[in-house]
């Protein structure tokens, strides 16, 4: 077990949306923050600063977690994917958008747009976790959807957007079965 001193700020090597990185953090800098405001990702919106509203839900390893309850110091040589990584590096226009993103934008999924981040992330691990289980009913989407909070869309037309692509996925996986 490494012992940091909270004194001193310590280089963290990972991979933030297929890049490799390295930058310098406290031992007590949460990763939200070290993303935001260190490495410029700020599509990880911070609302709660206590895991509850999910709007900092980010992928590490390729599973959704909380960014407000991670240390920056917690993903050294780990693979962190932000809502930035969804579309690839270089997204400009409509045509880059993954398919999730853009049955958000077909669906009007988001209002205000400050928890879509979140939610797009947790979507997009959950969707890679039930790969070939078949299409999703409503009640599982919103089991799923349940640890996040957005007050301005009442989760329908992202319900919508996500079984839109559930449905696609499997669609596409039967064609080349």
């Amino acid at each position: 077990m490494t012992v940091l001193d909270a004194r001193t700020e310590h280089p963290v090597r990972f991979t933030l949306n297929g890049r490799e990185r390295c930058a310098s953090a406290s031992p007590r800098r949460l990763l939200s923050d070290f993303l935001r405001h260190d490495l410029g990702a700020t599509g990880t919106h911070v609302g709660c600063e206590h895991g509850v509203c999910g709007a900092c839900t980010v992928q590490i390893d390729g599973v959704a977690q909380r960014a407000c309850l991670t240390l920056a110091v917690q993903v050294e040589g780990r693979d962190v994917r932000t809502v930035e990584g969804l579309a690839g590096n270089d997204a400009v226009n409509d045509a880059l958008l993954g398919d999730l993103q853009a049955a958000f934008k077909r669906h009007h999924a988001l209002q205000c747009g400050f928890c879509t981040a979140g939610i797009l992330m947790s979507c997009a691990d959950w969707l890679a976790r039930i790969a070939g289980r078949g299409v999703p009913d409503e009640e599982q989407v919103r089991e799923m959807l349940s640890g996040h909070l957005c007050r301005c869309t009442g989760y329908t037309p992202i319900v919508a957007a996500v079984m839109e692509v559930a449905r696609a996925r499997t669609a596409e996986g039967a064609s080349h079965a």
